[in-house]
């Protein structure tokens, strides 16, 4: 493949106007980008500022040979509105491994300054003219957007550009749609895409025209149309509609089920542990490392989409269920979090969080702030939480330190080589809900139910075999004291 600097070495007169910020080009002066850039510095105004690092490399040359047929080139395009260089180069970052996840090879990556995208072109009028001729010397084919692209800014840019444009929503889109296992993953996702693409249906030449209605054939739309005047173009939006409407009463099935056994678990008294957190920040090795769950483990974004449910218990015999549930990405798409509401819930019926954070990841703490956006979206903000750091076999001490300070109810942990482990079980421990009615019984040697009852609904503080039984002394939830009344002492 070849190298990113060989590619440099042969880019055109053009791309080293665009890399020395020449300002020659009529797409440099239109009155549009001047005043939105307004204030800003003319150097970082007059060019798409290259990111360092971007291009995907491969070392194994049946690799190289492999992907060469299969995988989409791709140029990555970012806008630069607010905050640090560091930010917006960490969401380029970010933006490749997601591309990377579904299956592309990065090129090079652009970022463009600017006090907030233009409403037409993203980047720019004057910078698509640039970024056409970039994405013709790198033979790239497809352009991916570091934002959400309304329709319009997504139909200019593929008539400029001659190549597909997609955006990030619609990058996690296909990568949520790749790693869905279960009947409702799939259901959900496919329900995010038809709304994701109902706002975005184009209408090219027959995609316009009128149907017949009531004729069969080329020029007619058949059966099921709605009459004459009905364009092909509306008949796919309602029959997009239909689906989502489909969707939404297969998922309401799915839902209640869900919610059945979260019911007969709180039936029982019996406390629930959420993790959730950023992806890729270890949230399925954790439960692993705490269950022995076997749920599958890879340095991949989303690898995991299914929530998974295991049970445990506390070093006192206590029974607490651990479930792993999606993982969370900066600007997470709103209709992902619509469509996989019911599995989020999970987070927000918890009795407690456990809010994984990469301690390895050069910007640990715009992780935190992202998935709190979206816990608050869920309604999930007042559910406790334990800040669990993993990685820490990775990650660099010193920085982790702010994170500490910012997290007092914070923890160091390595999932892998079960670092602090054994401190975050007392954490869980003492965070869960506690039963608080005392019981004293002498409970007859038949009613080994009742014993084991107690071990796993409450707390035993001290506990005797007699002649005439076992006696406990504990503290157990209200159901269960109701239970024990006639055995008191």
């Amino acid at each position: 493949m070849t190298t990113q600097s060989k590619l440099y070495d042969e880019t055109s007169d053009v791309e080293l106007d665009l890399l020395e910020g020449d300002d020659s080009g009529d797409s440099l002066k239109g009155h549009d980008s001047e005043r939105t850039t307004e204030g800003l510095d003319l150097e970082e105004r007059q060019a798409l500022r290259r990111v360092v690092g971007m291009s995907t490399e491969l070392t194994d040359i049946s690799e190289v040979e492999y992907r060469k047929l299969l995988l989409e080139r791709v140029l990555l395009v970012g806008v630069w509105t607010e905050g640090s260089a560091e930010d917006a180069e960490n969401s380029l970052a970010e933006l490749k491994l997601l591309a990377e996840t579904a299956g592309s090879e990065v090129l090079d990556g652009v970022i463009q300054r600017r006090k907030k995208p233009d409403p037409a072109t993203f980047i720019g009028s004057g910078k698509v003219s640039d970024l056409r001729n970039l994405v013709a010397s790198l033979g790239a084919d497809t352009v991916i957007a570091d934002g959400e692209l309304a329709p319009a800014q997504l139909r200019n840019l593929e008539d400029k550009l001659k190549v597909k444009v997609v955006d990030r929503t619609a990058l996690i889109l296909d990568i949520f749609a790749q790693h869905a296992k279960s009947k409702e993953g799939k259901a959900q996702v496919e329900l995010a895409q038809l709304q994701y693409m109902k706002q975005r249906l184009r209408g090219w030449g027959g995609n316009l025209s009128r149907q017949a209605g009531g004729r069969v054939g080329a020029a007619g739309g058949g059966i099921g149309g709605r009459g004459p005047g009905e364009t092909k173009i509306e008949t796919d939006r309602r029959r997009i509609n239909t689906k989502i409407a489909k969707l939404r009463r297969s998922l309401k099935n799915m839902k209640s089920t869900r919610s059945t056994m979260r019911q007969e678990r709180r039936r029982n008294l019996v406390p629930s542990v959420a993790i959730a957190g950023y992806t890729n920040a270890g949230k399925s090795s954790l439960l692993n490392q705490l269950t022995g769950a076997g749920v599958l483990v890879e340095d991949a974004l989303f690898a995991t989409l299914d929530p998974t449910t295991r049970r445990t218990t506390t070093s006192d015999g206590r029974v607490f269920t651990l479930t792993d549930t999606v993982g969370f990405v900066r600007h997470l798409p709103h209709d992902i979090v619509e469509a996989f509401r019911s599995t989020l819930e999970e987070v927000a019926d918890a009795d407690l969080l456990l809010h994984v954070v990469d301690g390895s990841h050069p910007d640990p703490i715009a992780q935190i702030q992202a998935v709190r956006e979206v816990l608050a979206e869920i309604d999930a903000t007042d559910v406790p939480e334990i800040v669990v750091i993993n990685k820490a076999d990775a990650a660099d001490p010193l920085a982790l330190a702010p994170i500490l300070h910012r997290e007092p109810n914070a923890i160091v942990v390595s999932a892998r080589t079960g670092e602090g482990m054994d401190k975050l079980r007392e954490l869980i421990e003492g965070a869960l809900p506690q039963p608080h009615v005392l019981v004293d019984v002498l409970l007859p040697y038949e009613r080994g139910d009742l014993v084991s009852r107690i071990h796993s609904e409450g707390s035993v503080e001290q506990l005797e075999h007699t002649a005439d039984g076992t006696r406990i002394t504990g503290r157990v939830h209200p159901a269960l004291a109701g239970d024990l009344t006639r055995y008191h002492q």
